[in-house]
């Protein structure tokens, strides 16, 4: 939802036209993930001072706001300089240039704070910090955090050992909720702090030289491993070894980041929310756990943890970003959302690429190998996921069932957590997240694990925190999806839980006949998207004349086609905010029939597969009260009369025909929100990535 980026460089000299610039690009490139207003906080032109900019709206309007100082010297280099900057998603105060981050400790910005997530005990610590005289300036639960590193650094004043990590480890230990957050401190100069729980954040290393390792150890200190939870000041640092045979080493300098001949090296860093903002900087990154305190002073990277035996790595790998930086670029299209609809042929072979054999009809999925007897013993299947994911995890239900026999529900994560829904050793649980981030699905996944169930992750996000966290699963390799509407993710969701289920079901042999002719299936369906894709012109003339004025609009199917009703009233209602329902079929004499009359518009979701029969009685229902549907249908469907508007799609399995005929419905979509000038990608009040509850 909200978005942090922050750049620092040590021994590379950088005017600070460069710094602002690449801030205010970080932050473009998070501007995907649904934000109200924008900041960024640089280093003064005193000595350890800081200069905040904030504004409500577009990250444009903050570079407007900037380039409008004429206070601010441009011209000013720094062979040292740390930066921070974000984007804002209101979930406390309103959006409003006091509300934004950066948030400060006082008129001096002594401590500054950029946040994502919610400190859910924000309420109590402002209270005390009131008492105490500290004076808040916004509605966030943001700035608690400024004021509390303040007054717990005012606290402990005059300690020569006061480190800054010491000091951010107190401060979290007050915390409760999900954060990311990145520090800095005129008391620190030059040092930076970035820290997460439940929220995700990397840091991106930029070298001429190559680093003499690939990874980064955490650090312990002596004084840390007698007690965890006592401030670093107390410990006077003193690494007297306990067993001068075998010492404990106290690292002090982090061997990635020295030269060959022991010293530090010129080094940049860019720490972000999201590897977009980072990728054409650098494609060394770090991915932080939770609870890691990543501090930055002298161009070294030190990582510590909150407490010591937590059962975490010792080691934080510097992984390679497979993304390119032309993936996040709209290219010849308009928005991102129609360039993402118009990849699905490409996307959709990248998701079976490598795991589909087409020649012998088989699939292997490496990640999940170690785990197919354990998953074919399961007593149930409990898919868990939120939005598009959940309609996904709809749309294969059948399948599973049918090719594997295992029972399957399918569960809101949110709700799924709210009824503490029984879960057994003996079960399996799915999660579905294109980000891979999704705050309700990462708590149903913890939820799931403390229960001692097997947990399975289906992302497109490498590194992200499901993927992380899950036994096993398998990556989309959708490519990096920009706009708000799940377009690609969606198609490809769909194929990597329909191979999931192929490859349980290939040591049943009375499914070989099914198996062989959804795996041809899957060939030719690159080819099927093309055709249907043909079809824009034809959709865009639909939307203009015949939907674009209408308040409402039904979606109505049945079986395999319900998942497409609910997914594409959804993108109807979140793109051009026209009210859109999904309706099963089935259901339309139950309560919806009473909708119907001469001015609803109903799209019709029609395909030759064994419910056909009893989708023609529904649409004999709606035509018996005057209702004149659009109906989605296969092209060589000739029981269709030529009075009825018709979509036609090519005929493929009844397993994967959703794919075909959504997509229709995403680019019908995407002309109406264009037809009513709202801005596709960045639908309002939504976000990509929900990392909060």
């Amino acid at each position: 939802m909200c978005g942090i980026f922050a750049y620092l460089n040590y021994l590379v000299e950088k005017d600070r036209r460069y710094i602002v610039d690449t801030l205010l690009a970080g932050l473009s490139r998070l501007e995907y993930r649904g934000y109200d207003s924008a900041g960024i906080a640089i280093d003064g032109d005193a000595d350890n001072t800081s200069n905040i900019y904030r504004e409500v709206g577009k990250v444009n309007a903050l570079r407007k706001k900037i380039n409008e100082d004429k206070a601010i010297d441009f011209t000013k280099t720094f062979v040292s300089h740390t930066s921070m900057a974000h984007v804002r998603w209101a979930t406390h105060g309103q959006p409003s240039e006091r509300n934004s981050h950066p948030h400060r400790s006082d008129p001096k910005n002594e401590f500054l704070v950029v946040h994502n997530g919610i400190i859910t005990n924000y309420k109590e610590l402002r209270t005390v910090l009131e008492k105490k005289g500290y004076v808040f300036e916004s509605d966030t639960d943001t700035e608690c955090i400024a004021k509390l590193a303040k007054y717990l650094y005012d606290s402990q004043k005059g300690s020569k050992a006061l480190t800054f990590t010491a000091l951010t480890k107190a401060v979290i230990k007050e915390l409760e909720g999900a954060f990311a957050m990145i520090l800095k401190s005129s008391q620190f100069p030059n040092e930076i702090i970035a820290t997460r729980r439940g929220s995700p954040l990397l840091i991106g290393v930029k070298t001429a030289k190559k680093l003499k390792v690939d990874f980064v150890d955490v650090e312990f200190g002596m004084a840390e491993a007698q007690n965890a939870d006592k401030l670093a000041e107390e410990s006077e640092n003193l690494l007297t070894p306990a067993d001068p045979t075998h010492p404990k080493i106290h690292r002090s300098q982090s061997r990635a980041f020295l030269s060959e001949d022991g010293m530090p090296q010129p080094i940049e860093y860019f720490l972000a929310s999201d590897p977009s903002a980072i990728v054409e900087h650098t494609k060394r990154v770090l991915y932080l756990e939770d609870d890691d305190i990543a501090h930055i002073d002298e161009g070294e990277l030190h990582i510590h943890r909150l407490r010591r035996d937590d059962g975490i790595s010792a080691i934080r790998s510097i992984q390679t970003l497979e993304m390119e930086i032309a993936e996040i670029m709209k290219g010849s299209f308009d928005h991102f959302m129609q360039k993402e609809i118009y990849e699905q042929p490409e996307s959709v072979v990248n998701t079976m690429r490598g795991r589909v054999n087409f020649d012998n009809h088989t699939v292997n999925l490496g990640g999940l190998k170690a785990y197919l007897s354990t998953i074919r013993r399961c007593r149930r299947i409990v898919f868990v996921a939120c939005g598009t994911s959940f309609h996904s995890c709809i749309a294969t239900r059948a399948i599973f069932e049918e090719l594997t026999e295992i029972p399957v529900s399918v569960e809101l994560a949110s709700d799924f957590l709210d009824r503490r829904t029984p879960i057994f050793r003996d079960d399996v649980c799915v999660f579905v997240s294109q980000s891979g981030e999704t705050a309700d699905t990462i708590l149903a996944l913890r939820y799931c694990t403390e229960r001692g169930a097997l947990c399975l992750g289906v992302t497109n996000t490498v590194g992200s925190s499901i993927s992380r966290e899950t036994h096993c699963g398998v990556h989309l390799n959708a490519g990096p999806e920009i706009g708000v509407a799940s377009t690609k993710a969606y198609t490809s969701q769909f194929i990597a839980l329909v191979m999931i289920a192929l490859q349980l079901s290939e040591d049943r042999i009375s499914m070989s006949d099914r198996r062989k002719n959804i795996i041809d299936e899957l060939h030719e369906l690159p080819r099927y998207i093309k055709e249907t894709l043909a079809l824009d012109k034809e959709l865009q003339i639909l939307a203009r004349d015949v939907l674009h004025k209408e308040k409402s609009l039904l979606i109505m199917g049945r079986g395999a086609q319900h998942a497409t009703c609910l997914e594409g009233a959804l993108k109807i209602k979140e793109i051009s905010y026209m009210h859109s329902e999904g309706i099963l079929a089935g259901e339309l004499k139950h309560g919806p029939l009473a909708l119907i009359d001469e001015n609803m518009p109903v799209i019709l979701i029609m395909t030759r597969d064994a419910l056909y029969p009893k989708v023609q009685s529904a649409l004999q229902q709606v035509t018996a009260r005057k209702g004149a549907p659009i109906i989605i249908c296969n092209t060589d469907d000739t029981g269709i009369g030529g009075e009825n508007r018709t979509i036609r799609v090519p005929a493929t399995a009844d397993a994967l025909q959703g794919i075909i005929t959504v997509i229709p419905l995403q680019l019908l979509s995407y002309h109406l929100a264009v037809l009513n000038g709202v801005d596709v990608d960045f639908p309002r009040n939504l976000a990509k990535s929900v990392t909060v509850e």
